[in-house]
């Protein structure tokens, strides 16, 4: 891999898992979905379920998501 997760093949739309919140629009409306980029070992893309974000994605290395997700719980005061 030369380090573009953009080149890589995007996962098979079963191989998304769905974090719902308040499907104000109706059913998984309102969902950010993840999966594991195929042939690497810990990066991953995610993708809004909203219909304004079809076809729109966001692909991160396993380390900038662990950074973002231990950030977002500090900034919000969130505990596990």
């Amino acid at each position: 891999m030369d380090g573009n997760l953009y080149a890589l093949p995007a996962p098979t739309a079963d191989a998304f898992a769905d974090f719902c919140g308040g499907n104000a629009g109706g059913p998984h409306e309102t969902c950010v979905s993840l999966a594991a980029i195929p042939g690497t070992e810990a990066s991953f893309v995610i993708r809004d379920s909203k219909p304004e974000g079809v076809g729109k994605e966001l692909r991160f290395t396993g380390s900038e998501l662990d950074d973002f997700a231990t950030g977002w719980v500090r900034t919000r005061g969130l505990t596990l």
